[in-house]
């Protein structure tokens, strides 16, 4: 497929005047010239550089990666047919398939932007962790980051030692049957897609525990949980998790909140003045 590059710089022109900058979480500012958001801000948002981004709208850069389309598809808050042209105009094939991709639905980013004194993240279906409010950065980072490396919760659970600590070996038990259920029934709903094939196949060569579990072949969704962090800074949190499911029930916002009558409240308030320091997850071994 050849790349389209007027076309291309063109939607991409067009898609950042017909944000605002409220609806990205940013603040709008006294002053702004052009509609919409500024260039600097979409590659902020993209991660990438404001050169490179720049180069793109005016149709003089290289073919940018699948990569790098769908973190254009995320910062512009697009819609699966608005991604699926994006792809197109830039010389590659579409996302296959409408399940569980990395492109975060704009309903659940524009929710997760509003969100700012509870942690919030989004999640898909098979645990992979996709787009989280800084709150959530503070509370998590300790367990989980967007990097793909370390972004998937399932993966984090059965393969680092070190997030069980603080639970009892009941509560081991409970939330490993949890996952493991709402894994299966994810699985089938996509049909036994590659993805979802390779973390089973994964999952299962590294921990005895999932493949025992994983013969059980129970399943269920998973809409209400409770999490327990050991936070490197605060101490113990446990919080009260609600689960808002998209309608194809591959997305997830999760929202986390204190338990009614716990001090877990007063650690909230802390994590807020903490903010998001360099708490990364320790690497797991990986294979």
């Amino acid at each position: 497929m050849q790349m389209d590059r007027r076309e291309l710089a063109d939607f991409l022109r067009r898609s950042r005047e017909r944000l605002r900058p409220q609806e990205v979480g940013l603040p709008a500012g006294p002053r702004r010239r052009t509609p919409g958001l500024r260039r600097e801000e979409v590659s902020q948002l993209a991660g990438m550089s404001a050169d490179y981004y720049m180069r793109l709208e005016q149709a003089r850069s290289p073919q940018p990666s699948p990569q790098i389309l769908s973190s254009l598809a995320h910062a512009l808050r697009l819609t699966d047919d608005e991604r699926d042209h994006l792809y197109l105009l830039a010389g590659h094939r579409p996302p296959a398939g409408r399940l569980a991709g990395d492109h975060v639905r704009p309903s659940l980013l524009y929710l997760l932007d509003q969100l700012k004194e509870a942690p919030a993240h989004i999640t898909n279906d098979l645990g992979d962790l996709l787009a989280r409010n800084t709150m959530a950065e503070a509370l998590l980072g300790c367990i989980c980051s967007v990097r793909e490396q370390d972004r998937n919760f399932v993966w984090r659970w059965f393969t680092d030692p070190t997030i069980r600590r603080i639970y009892s070996p009941e509560e081991r038990e409970q939330n490993s049957r949890a996952n493991v259920a709402d894994l299966r029934a994810s699985v089938a709903r996509r049909g036994n897609d590659a993805a979802s094939t390779r973390l089973v196949a994964r999952l299962r060569e590294v921990s005895a525990e999932f493949a025992a579990l994983w013969e059980l072949h129970e399943v269920a969704v998973r809409h209400a949980s409770r999490v327990r962090v050991d936070h490197p800074a605060i101490g113990p949190i446990e919080l009260e998790c609600e689960m808002l499911l998209s309608p194809a029930e591959d997305q997830r916002l999760t929202i986390f909140t204190p338990p009614p009558g716990t001090s877990n409240i007063d650690h909230l308030s802390l994590l807020r003045v903490l903010g998001h320091d360099d708490f990364t997850p320790a690497a797991p071994e990986r294979r």
